[in-house]
């Protein structure tokens, strides 16, 4: 702020100028005129400067701030305008040179030519034909037939057809009886699908028919001795199946089906079941929950001492929810299963709960995934399912369900290159009532007239607690768009609750497939299977009734198949194939050997109606 007044400024002013004017008397008029015209221009200027100074000083005080982002540009640079003096002692001119060119013609031939895009081979598209026709004979007098067709009836509605046979008129060495088997099932679909929802509904109808060969050797066979001489058993079986999917809700997807079956015993089975999968989001994670009904009803005739008959009723309610958990690499499913079982033959009924839990975690990308898990539930057995596995069983079976109580498994999984896959898990599980195989005893000492599965020759089953290590590992082999390989096996470890061994169950199972196109018309495939040892028991009477068991081995076996195909055109192909090339007329299970080498030839025809 400035403190000097005009007043006391023009004093001061006046005081030098009385001073100059008496020290320099003779200076001329002209350069008074001078210093008093630059003395009045000051002196505006200092009035200005004053002014500007009392009026500041009534103004408030006020703080402005401005903020502009600094951006530089090439003019912001220092430039240098001076070129630097060299100091060297030595200064080297430089050296003009001249060069000159020398053409020589030279001979050639060469001719440009305009370049012109590479051409890509575009593979020929297979043609999609709507119906299928394969039929195959071969020794053994064995017969295969396969026919499927579809009929789009119109957009979004189709109907089909599936037909497959397979039998064989026996000849198996060493086999006294009859042994040949017949497998027969028809399949009609109807599908609609539009864009709201879509549905599939199924009729299905099965035959077949297997004998009771696998006699003892220490029986005698006769006509005399059995009350027919063919031993056949025969299954019938139809069935009703639907589902169906709702596109944007909750009910992802609902299955129902229901199942008769029966045998020329007087054994029957209606199994009913529902089974609808619901989906939906909480806080943006994926909730799921899946409902189970299960309805099994079973009858036979008689149990195996033929005292009394056999029947059999259960219900079975099951809720299953569970939660999916996605973070980055991890991936955690946490869930848990709760069923009611009401036993109607016995008026009980129990509750059941089980974990089901599952994790996955991406530790190298694609490359090594870790995985465990934590598994239970309740299985409802069947008639149907226990033919379906073993078809030489007695139609004298108690059935109940299994109670799998839980299955810890911990494992990875991931590709070694980009050309191999592997897969590696242990696992531990605890189940209660799990069925096994068990021959029926022979009871042909006894006298009398027997049925014909009662000489030993059948299988019944048993349950057991049984608690199961074991260990699986799986290679695949993707060398070539051509050719694939396929190689896994597993390990069995079981402990028995009650039985003296886990019956007819492996300890090591192992196979191998193979696929190869050789050519655009020729390709091949086969497949190799390894069972490991397992336990028996026969069981007889002897002549003064008394029960005598024996504990056998079955020996382990490989069972090898290949099949070769020829392509003529897109609708006709031809096909050989070769089953237990090995020739080894293995026991599958205990006095029931397989057959042979068996060859077969065939066609395959596609058509369009």
């Amino acid at each position: 702020m400035l403190t000097l007044t005009a007043t006391k400024f023009f004093k001061m002013l006046n005081t030098q100028i009385n001073l100059h004017l008496t020290k320099n008397l003779s200076l001329d008029m002209s350069k008074l005129n001078i210093k008093y015209l630059i003395l009045t221009i000051a002196i505006l200027a200092s009035s200005g400067l004053i002014a500007q100074e009392d009026d500041k000083e009534t103004i408030g005080s006020e703080t402005v701030v401005v903020v502009k982002p600094y951006t530089p540009s090439v003019s912001d640079a220092f430039k240098v305008k001076q070129t630097p003096q060299l100091l060297d002692s030595i200064t080297l001119q430089k050296k003009s040179i001249t060069y000159k060119i020398f053409s020589i013609p030279v001979a050639s031939t060469f001719t440009p030519t305009k370049g012109t895009a590479a051409r890509v081979e575009k593979a020929r598209p297979i043609q999609a034909f709507d119906s299928y026709a394969t039929l195959g004979v071969g020794n053994y007098t064995s017969a295969f037939a396969e026919f499927y067709t579809n009929f789009e009836i119109n957009r979004g509605e189709n109907f089909g057809i599936n037909f497959k046979h397979n039998s064989a008129q026996g000849g198996i060495d060493d086999v006294l009886l009859d042994d040949n088997y017949y497998d027969t099932n028809l399949g009609l679909d109807y599908s609609f699908r539009d864009r709201d929802l879509s549905y599939t509904i199924g009729l299905d109808a099965l035959h077949k028919q297997y004998n009771w060969y696998g006699f003892s050797n220490n029986i005698i066979v006769t006509n005399d001795n059995l009350n027919r001489t063919d031993v056949v058993q025969n299954y019938f079986g139809a069935g009703l199946r639907a589902n169906l999917s709702l596109n944007d809700s909750f009910l992802d997807q609902t299955r129902f089906g229901l199942s008769v079956f029966g045998d020329s015993y007087g054994s029957s089975e209606i199994n009913a079941t529902l089974k609808p999968e619901m989906e939906f989001e909480i806080a943006g994670e994926k909730i799921q929950t899946n409902v189970s009904v299960d309805y099994l009803n079973t009858s036979f005739d008689q149990n195996y001492e033929g005292t009394t008959d056999l029947a059999s009723s259960y219900l079975n309610l099951g809720l299953s929810p569970s939660i999916l958990i996605l973070r980055d690499d991890l991936e955690l499913n946490l869930g848990a299963s709760v069923f009611y079982s009401l036993d109607s033959e016995s008026s009980e009924s129990n509750i059941f709960v089980y974990p089901n839990i599952n994790a996955s975690y991406r530790l190298a990308g694609e490359y090594f995934i870790a995985y465990a898990g934590l598994n239970g539930e309740l299985k409802q057995n069947s008639y149907k399912a226990f033919v379906d596995n073993n078809p030489f069983v007695s139609p004298t079976l108690a059935i109940t369900p299994t109670d799998q109580q839980y299955v810890g498994s911990l494992g990875a999984k991931g590709k070694l290159s980009d050309v191999i896959s592997y897969n590696i898990k242990g696992s531990y599980a605890n189940v209660e009532a799990q069925p096994l195989f068990k021959s029926n005893t022979n009871t042909f000492p006894l006298g009398g007239l027997l049925e014909d599965y009662e000489y030993g020759n059948s299988f019944g089953v048993v349950y057991d607690n049984i608690k199961t290590v074991s260990f699986f590992g799986e290679l695949n082999f993707d060398i070539t768009k051509v050719l694939r390989l396929g190689l896994n096996a597993e390990y069995f470890s079981y402990n028995t609750d009650t039985q003296e061994e886990a019956w007819n169950l492996p300890e090591l199972k192992a196979s191998l497939l193979a696929d190869y196109k050789i050519t655009d018309k020729f390709t091949a495939g086969a497949n190799l299977f390894f069972v490991g040892e397992r336990q028996a028991q026969a069981s007889d009477f002897d002549m003064s009734g008394n029960l005598t068991t024996e504990n056998i081995t079955l020996d382990s076996y490989i069972d090898a198949n290949v099949q070769l195909n020829y392509l003529i055109n897109d609708q006709l192909s031809f096909f050989v194939k070769g089953n237990n090339l090995f020739a080894d007329s293995y026991e599958k299970w205990l006095n029931f050997p397989v057959y042979g080498i068996q060859g077969m030839a065939g066609a395959t025809y596609k058509f369009d109606w």
